[in-house]
């Protein structure tokens, strides 16, 4: 990290430049945080909505219902991803990115402002639908466009420390959720979250995304007018002409969100179901190791700009395949808090190497005119 304060420091003639850069992955990362806390605060607002859009009786019933139109919104995730990275291609990302917020900020405001089944009937729950495959589709298209368009910004030399803030914001927006929706439950009833408290979220989500709306409008073209104006931008044809690298990402990020998924979305159930943790201590533990998962992004970033991409995937995939099982294991058995916060850490530092990475080293397998590989983002 001094090395590249140092750096930048030397620098003083290029500061505008600098300056101008910096600003671009603040504007293109911004939308990753807003589109990623629209995203969790379904998730997490579910619990306190689903009986107004559902009418069953049944507690059970409601809740899976919600959770299938969650679903249905991850479906539209791969048809967002080919879509947008069309659009970034054949119109430029600038055109992809504002797009992409403006649908999730319509999706957002629309479910904050949804009418439930009494007053609408067959219509509340068809219009959530319509709103999480707006924001599905958004959020799809989201990761490769902005991915694409902080490797064309970066520094030299910087890109994937620069490029890592990516992650920083996904996590982010993720925990900003939980926190929203913990500060509601402590100053509401649980009455007022299930009548009205539940919306705030939403409503917050839509006001963050004309913010980043806002800053996204200041950013600069980096695709060029001769490579949108090709027949083969954005194509099957040039997908298949690239098809080794495509493969290639479609292996490294199966392989990256399994794990990614795992030690994140998944372990706050395994802490409690595995290993038998009150959820209240599970949820402490996640949250804390979220927290410092997101802060080392950009160290693992600056690190593969010394060591290289290659050898950052190396160490994520020997590290992932010699300790994930074992990791695994020992949290079956865990009774302190402190010990499991420190194995979920070890498995979140490894899973860093690739994270940290993951949007540039795809966008770096393509040749610069093409970004439809986002459409693999179904499985990150």
């Amino acid at each position: 990290m001094a090395e590249i304060i140092q750096r930048i420091d030397k620098n003083n003639a290029e500061a505008p430049e600098i300056r101008r850069r910096v600003w671009a992955i603040v504007g293109a990362s911004s939308g990753n945080l807003v589109e990623w806390f629209d995203f969790y605060a379904y998730s997490f607002c579910s619990l306190y909505f689903a009986h107004i859009f559902f009418p069953s009786g049944n507690t059970t019933t409601q809740l899976l219902q919600t959770a299938g139109v969650f679903a249905a919104g991850f479906l539209m995730r791969p048809i967002g991803g080919w879509l947008f990275g069309r659009i970034a291609d054949r119109r430029g990302r600038k055109a992809s990115m504002l797009i992409s917020v403006c649908m999730m900020c319509l999706g957002s405001l629309v479910i904050a402002c949804l009418p439930g089944y009494d007053t609408i009937g067959i219509w509340a729950p068809a219009l959530l639908l319509i709103a999480r495959l707006f924001q599905g589709l958004s959020v799809g298209g989201e990761y490769g466009t902005s991915a694409t368009y902080m490797s064309e910004v970066a520094l030299d030399g910087l890109k994937g420390f620069f490029a890592s803030f990516q992650y920083v914001t996904l996590i982010g927006g993720q925990l900003l959720a939980l926190l929203v929706v913990v500060l509601l439950q402590q100053v509401l009833e649980d009455a007022e979250l299930r009548a009205w408290g539940w919306r705030i979220p939403f409503a917050l989500g839509a006001v963050l995304a004309v913010v980043a709306l806002w800053l996204r409008r200041q950013l600069d073209e980096t695709s060029k007018h001769e490579t949108r104006a090709l027949k083969e931008a954005g194509s099957l044809k040039g997908l298949w002409r690239n098809r080794k690298a495509f493969l290639m990402v479609l292996g490294f990020t199966a392989a990256g969100s399994l794990c990614f998924y795992t030690f994140t979305t998944y372990m706050q159930k395994y802490l409690v179901n595995t290993a038998g943790m009150h959820a209240n201590v599970a949820s402490g533990i996640m949250t804390a190791a979220l927290c410092v998962f997101m802060l080392v992004q950009p160290l693992f970033g600056a690190l593969s700009d010394k060591i290289g991409r290659r050898t950052s995937m190396l160490c994520f995939g020997a590290l992932a395949t010699l300790f994930t099982v074992p990791i695994l294991s020992a949290l079956q058995n865990v009774t302190s808090p402190y010990v499991a916060f420190a194995l979920v850490m070890c498995a979140l530092l490894i899973v860093s190497f690739y994270t940290s990475i993951s949007g540039i080293l795809k966008a770096e397998m393509f040749r610069r005119r093409f970004a439809p590989w986002a459409s693999v983002y179904l499985m990150r």
